[in-house]
């Protein structure tokens, strides 16, 4: 193990090395936040294809494959569909706007009285979608160095939020792409062949597995149509996601580099599943399936490449943990505390510092938390039903259609979030009626009250639809509160 160890620590310390060169280069709020807008297509596409392949879409793939065979690829699949509509229908309108955060876009759309309630919804699911990645290194230390759980999040999470804080959105772009490539070299060119090789190839695979496993519909169709509102749809909306379409250099980069990114996650779901299914054979008794990606690389890869495949976990881990801690720390910093407290006159030095701190306190908090929870699913699901049920509504609402008022809005939100909380009490937080029940409350009470109240300032509209068309280059300015 001496070798796979050493390929694990100078992957560490390489992240570290990229967090203090990118710090280096973040001389303003806009590098700090989005790289300075500046991505070409290459380096945009690898960065938002780390960012959405996370821990979840890596151990949970597999998981899901041990578990239903090639249909568990849908949930990974579904989060490739869901960046492929954005990057095709919204992406170049997004990236068009130069804003920050998705609640500066409701504010120009609806006349700036959308921010903070909105701001408090997604900062929350960012802080969740941190919070799931964090516990996940304490699954991966586990099998490294059979480290205690809590030393093990400490120890992953530190890491994170050293380079994040660092270099912000420049280090997080420099490491996502450095994890981009191991974890394409590490799942796709090394754990997926050496795994079918070691379960007898798919003749020996379909022999020794029941046929529902090799039928592409086997998880069931209500569960196909969850993952589709919860992670397609959470695609389209979700802070993490659009900070990093902010960062590209033009709309057409926007377009199509997260084209090639969504085409990628399609791929990296059937690998996944592959993974999965080639495990059940060589481990038909797991107790957890996902521990199934954990035992396949400890137990069937060589020296060297156990390493490289485990960095590569580690990888995907760390591209959805600081791409969603940056986004909670921007959602704080800009969407809720400086509208509460009130702006002042700040120099981009300033801005720079201030979002530093509020990435190293979220990062506490996230670290926190993360040692505190236990499940990954129940957390991961809890974001996701508040960012849909929430604001899925107000934010297409607001792109697609012109009628859509303030008042409209910011009931949808309220009364959206609030039925996903109160159902996920009722019913379960795994299931599946909160995230339905809560999104048509929202549709119902979003069209309605704006219905019912006057239509948006011709004014505001006007701007709205000059940033929509990239006529207006300057920063955003806040709305008045």
């Amino acid at each position: 193990m001496a070798v796979d160890y050493t390929v694990i620590v100078v992957y560490l310390a390489g992240m570290l090395a990229m967090g203090w060169w990118g710090m280096r280069r973040a001389r303003s709020k806009s590098d700090f936040l989005v790289a300075g807008r500046r991505l070409g297509p290459a380096m945009y596409s690898g960065t938002m294809a780390a960012i959405v392949l996370g821990g979840a879409s890596t151990i949970g793939g597999v998981g899901l494959g041990y578990q239903y065979g090639l249909s568990g690829a849908w949930m990974v699949f579904t989060i490739g569909l869901g960046l492929l509509a954005l990057s095709v229908f919204f992406s170049a309108r997004i990236a068009r706007l130069k804003v920050y955060t998705v609640s500066e876009m409701l504010d120009l759309r609806y006349g700036g009285r959308a921010g903070v309630i909105s701001g408090v919804v997604m900062w929350a699911y960012t802080l969740m979608l941190a919070v799931t990645s964090t516990i996940a290194y304490a699954t991966i230390f586990d099998v490294l160095f059979d480290m205690n759980r809590t030393v093990a999040i400490v120890l992953g999470g530190s890491i994170v939020v050293a380079y994040s804080t660092l270099g912000g959105m420049w280090s997080i772009t420099l490491t996502d792409m450095v994890q981009f490539v191991v974890k394409t070299i590490g799942v796709l060119l090394l754990l997926l062949p050496i795994a079918v090789v070691k379960a007898g190839g798919f003749g020996e695979m379909k022999a020794k597995l029941p046929t529902g496993y090799f039928d592409p519909l086997g998880i069931g169709g209500e569960t196909i149509f969850t993952y589709v509102l919860i992670y397609t749809f959470g695609m389209l909306i979700g802070q993490d996601i659009w900070q990093r379409v902010f960062t590209a250099r033009s709309d057409t980069t926007a377009k199509w580099g997260g084209t090639v990114a969504g085409t990628y996650c399609l791929a990296y779901a059937l690998a996944g599943a592959v993974i999965g299914t080639a495990a059940k054979v060589l481990y038909p008794n797991l107790a957890n399936a996902d521990d199934a990606f954990a035992t396949i690389v400890k137990d069937e890869l060589p020296v060297g490449v156990r390493g490289l495949v485990l960095a590569a976990a580690l990888a995907a881990v760390m591209s959805t943990s600081s791409g969603a801690l940056i986004a909670c720390a921007t959602v704080a910093n800009n969407d809720i505390w400086s509208r509460l407290r009130g702006r002042t006159a700040e120099g981009e030095h300033d801005e720079v510092q201030g979002n530093r701190a509020f990435i190293l306190v979220m990062g506490i908090a996230v670290i926190a938390t993360a040692i505190a929870l236990n499940n990954v699913v129940e957390a991961l699901t809890v974001a996701y039903n508040l960012l849909v049920g929430g604001l899925l509504v107000p934010i297409l609402g607001g792109l697609l259609w012109k009628r859509g008022t303030a008042q409209g809005a910011l009931a949808s939100v309220a009364v959206g979030g609030l039925a996903v909380i109160g159902l996920m009490a009722g019913y379960g937080i795994l299931a599946n009626e909160p995230v339905y029940y809560g999104l048509l409350a929202s549709l119902v009470v979003y069209v309605a009250v704006s219905l019912a109240t006057p239509a948006t300032d011709t004014a505001v509209l006007a701007a709205w639809r000059e940033r929509l068309a990239g006529r207006e280059v300057p920063e955003p300015v806040p709305a008045p509160r």
